[in-house]
């Protein structure tokens, strides 16, 4: 008999497979909790949330953040600088009530999963139909051809326009969820130029994860994390911006190195596999020898289509925008285009409803991995995983503790995806280490931006399934693709550390 060929399991078995790994963890690993220092603007005081106790208010001075062990400056709280409760030093507890996630918080947590992530993925369905609105107008087809014929001969252009503005968007200001409707944007595009799949999708995806993790000026991740280590985010930054600039030509000639490798032999690439079906799936009705033109009408949709991303990027950046506020200025867009489209208006509803189908299955991943985030929660395992952790560094010499320092934030990464949340999580536990080994706390900051950063990568509760879903690439073909480039970018970071640690 035959055997049948291998395939790895779908993006939804290997988050379920993990999701009862992380239940099974709330049995093992003891439930504890720090306690937890939050600002209170109403009544002017500091709160502090104990475990087994009631809430106790403090007066919200200096001397009083000195006395808890936290060397930070007052005013951060008070500006509302840090927003998020912050773990207080030396108060881990381990917790009496029995935290064990049971079988039937294992099945509920997907389904809490998707309503706690409600409106990341109503942003993703509102944007997929406007995405089939357009395309039924065919201005995607013509737009793609325009541009085909432009970079013809110059395509690896598109890589670095594209590569260098997803690591500006991470490094200033944490371009990561955001990314999520520039990979339908994209693929066609360069599948149209020519590439495989995975050239677009590394090129989104390696871009933001680099920026993300050689973050300069990101207020959610290295100025978070530095002032929750009671030191202004400029110590170190010069270090930080050269690491970001090498770590990024590394980047971008690892993805030239593998166009070039597939370009001379298309068996080299390594989704050759699904390169056939990928086209279909996003090439639909795209001819490259139709001679067409865009239409004044085509034109007004795809400079708003556009243009409603960079008053994204600008709503985030400055106006404090989540999901919530894009995907209401998504929608009075898709309204906008719907008018403009000269369809009928159960071509245009239906259009729509098309493409928002075509995601439901990106929905589901979203709501599968906050599962697994709610179930650490629920089991309070997060706080005692840093415990043990901060336990094993301590003590050690400089250049070891800057390196193990760098594992521990890539392990706690896969727990708590947040960087903002494991920053102030953290921060004030492990921060004041770096005094009694004798090396900077800005050491501390980028072993935890380099850390967190490295795991966004591959991790499972992160980002890189809705991706993969959309690319429609399997795990497994991006770990093959993308673990040579971590295994450089782990040993270069091993290198800055040990160097900055010996400064």
């Amino acid at each position: 008999m035959k055997r049948k060929n291998y395939e790895f399991p779908t993006a939804y078995t290997v988050l379920f497979l993990i999701l009862i790994v992380v239940t099974l963890l709330t049995h093992i690993i003891p439930a504890g909790k720090y306690s937890r220092l939050s600002y209170d603007e109403n009544i002017k005081e500091f709160v502090i949330e104990k475990q087994n106790s009631e809430n106790v208010n403090i007066i919200a001075n200096q001397q009083n953040l000195s006395d808890l062990g936290i060397n930070i400056d007052v005013e951060k709280f008070m500006n509302g600088t840090i927003k998020k409760p912050m773990a207080i030093p030396n108060t881990y507890e381990k917790v009496n009530e029995k935290k064990s996630q049971t079988f039937l918080d294992l099945i509920i947590s997907p389904i809490t999963g998707l309503v706690d992530s409600i409106d990341i993925i109503i942003f993703v369905l509102i944007l997929s139909g406007i995405v089939g609105v357009v395309n039924k107008t065919g201005t995607f087809n013509i737009a793609m051809k325009t541009i085909s014929q432009k970079t013809r001969g110059k395509e690896f252009a598109l890589v670095v326009v594209a590569f260098l503005f997803f690591a500006i968007g991470g490094t200033t200001f944490g371009f990561w969820e955001e990314t999520i409707p520039f990979y339908s944007i994209l693929i066609p595009l360069f599948l149209s130029n020519g590439f495989d799949v995975m050239v677009p999708m590394a090129t989104i995806l390696l871009g933001s994860a680099i920026g993300c993790m050689f973050s300069t000026v990101n207020p959610f991740s290295t100025i978070i994390a530095s002032n929750a280590a009671g030191i202004s985010f400029n110590e170190g930054l010069k270090f930080r911006f050269i690491a970001l600039i090498i770590v990024s030509i590394i980047g971008l000639m690892y993805l030239y190195l593998y166009i070039k490798k597939v370009k001379k032999n298309p068996e080299n690439s390594v989704v050759v596999d699904i390169q056939e079906e990928s086209r279909q799936k996003f090439l639909k009705g795209f001819d490259e020898n139709q001679d067409e033109k865009l239409t004044l009408k085509q034109k007004m949709i795809l400079f708003l289509f556009l243009f409603q991303f960079g008053i994204m990027v600008w709503g985030v950046a400055s106006l404090g925008w989540w999901f919530q506020e894009i995907a209401a200025m998504f929608f009075a867009v898709a309204i906008v285009i719907m008018f403009l489209s000269g369809l009928s208006e159960k071509e245009a509803v239906n259009s729509f409803i098309s493409g928002a189908s075509e995601v439901v299955g990106v929905a589901l991943i979203i709501g599968l991995a906050r599962a697994i985030n709610i179930i650490m929660e629920n089991g309070m395992i997060s706080d005692t995983l840093l415990y043990y952790s901060s336990n094993i560094v301590s003590g050690m010499n400089g250049g070891l503790f800057s390196v193990v320092l760098l594992a521990i934030f890539a392990f706690l990464g896969i727990f708590i995806p947040s960087t903002s949340g494991l920053a102030v999580l953290s921060m004030p536990i492990l921060a004041p280490l770096a005094d009694t080994v004798g090396i900077s706390r800005s050491v501390v900051v980028d072993a935890f931006a380099w850390g967190q950063g490295m795991i966004l990568f591959i991790t499972p509760t992160g980002l890189i399934f809705v991706a993969l879903q959309i690319a429609g690439i399997p795990y497994n073909k991006w770990l093959k693709f993308v673990m040579p480039l971590i295994v450089i970018i782990c040993l270069l970071v091993i290198g800055m550390l040990f160097l900055k640690s010996l400064i």
